[in-house]
């Protein structure tokens, strides 16, 4: 009897024992489990496949390629012209110049004035696009009994003379002619499709520094009312552009041609980071009416001036809630009177585009084809009214 009780005492401790052993196996490997570091998170780049950047890579773009190819299509562009300077108290006096006209020996002694610039060989044969103050100069406008001498200085270091195929100094283009074949060119963009904070390149000569590129983003599209010149629609730019850049390139990432670098807002005189630039559909169409009719057609509907509308004077005129341009003054026999419209109208539309910046209408304007029928939606006497306004060519009125 006492047997069986120890050899039962005996089984219940090795079985205690191995209970023991087994349990303190499984705390151990519970608290290895635990004091093990977590599996690192999976990016969402490693989850998609993509290797991380190495951080010493630079994260800017490379647009050396697009350099390459678009440099050598911009040419340096330098004018002289023989300018009259006036000594003579009466040299503004209408009354006297008609009876006197313009010699020099009368007014004084007459002055060379040099431009330098930039511009675009925009055909393989020859044909630059430039702006109209590089050709003209301080002046802006080109004397038909002495036209400036134009070099063309090429990248490949030839210099030619240039002639002058058109000038239109309200867009402020020029299209010159040189002697030459096989020239590099870069092919147009369409400045449509551009948006705000794209990459850009400008490229020209700035303070006579050949082929100089800098890089920027475009900052605003459709700048109307700068006073820079009579049509306005300028593609706006943070790449550098200084005197001298007049006339060059802007360029997408693509290498294609989508503006004309033509001016700078400074109060130094050099960059702030404000450039503009034409739009090259604009550019491209002025090139085409050069080459058709050795001048730029646009519309007009003749002299109307207008001012834009206030709080205080659209109640006035009983429509608080107008938003447009006040007819102030019109030429009677302007095309826009004999289509109606007085002074006290409130110009709200243009063939249905809504209208409350003058920059805006005077675009739409000479956009429109010669010959057509503008549709005019004016406010008077706090009715919208419709009014049917023939378009015609500027310089007939």
């Amino acid at each position: 009897m006492r047997a069986q009780r120890f050899v039962f005492a005996l089984l219940i401790l090795a079985c205690g024992f191995l209970a023991g052993l087994l349990l303190t196996g499984r705390i151990r490997a519970s608290a290895t489990e635990d004091a093990a570091p977590p599996p690192a998170p999976q990016t969402a780049a490693a989850r998609a496949g993509v290797q991380s950047q190495p951080p010493n890579q630079s994260a800017l773009p490379d647009f050396s390629s697009v350099a390459a190819r678009t440099v050598p299509a911009v040419a340096n562009i330098s004018s002289t012209q023989v300018v009259a300077r006036s000594n003579s108290p009466f040299a503004n006096d209408p009354f006297f110049r008609y009876f006197f006209g313009d010699d020099p020996d009368l007014y004084g002694q007459p002055d060379v004035e040099r431009s330098l610039g930039s511009g675009v060989i925009v055909s393989a044969d020859g044909y630059i696009l430039t702006n109209n103050h590089v050709v003209a100069g301080e002046q802006g406008r080109i004397s038909l009994r002495q036209l400036p001498a134009i070099t063309v200085s090429l990248a490949d270091k030839r210099e030619l003379r240039a002639q002058i195929v058109g000038v239109d100094p309200t867009i402020d283009l020029a299209l010159l002619k040189i002697n030459a074949r096989n020239l590099p060119t870069m092919p147009w963009g369409d400045s449509t499709q551009l948006k705000v904070a794209q990459w850009v390149l400008a490229i020209g000569n700035p303070f006579q520094l050949n082929q100089t590129v800098t890089l920027g983003i475009v900052s605003a599209l459709g700048r109307t009312s700068l006073g820079i010149s009579g049509y306005e629609d300028f593609i706006q730019t943070d790449a550098a552009i200084n005197p001298g850049n007049s006339g060059g390139a802007l360029v997408n990432t693509r290498g294609e041609l989508i503006g004309i670098n033509t001016a700078i807002f400074s109060q130094s005189g050099g960059y702030q980071g404000i450039g503009f630039a034409i739009p090259s559909n604009l550019a491209r169409r002025v090139v085409s009416d050069f080459l058709k009719y050795g001048e730029v057609r646009r519309g007009s509907i003749g002299t109307v001036i207008l001012a834009p509308m206030t709080t205080e004077i659209a109640a006035q005129l009983g429509a608080p809630d107008a938003r447009g341009l006040l007819v102030q003054r019109i030429a009677r026999g302007s095309s826009a009177y004999g289509g109606g419209l007085r002074p006290g109208d409130i110009i709200v539309g243009f063939n249905g585009t809504a209208i409350q910046d003058g920059g805006v209408l005077m675009r739409l304007v000479q956009d429109a084809p010669i010959g057509s029928t503008a549709t005019l939606d004016v406010i008077r006497d706090g009715r919208r009214v419709q009014l049917k306004v023939p378009i015609v060519r500027a310089t007939e009125q």
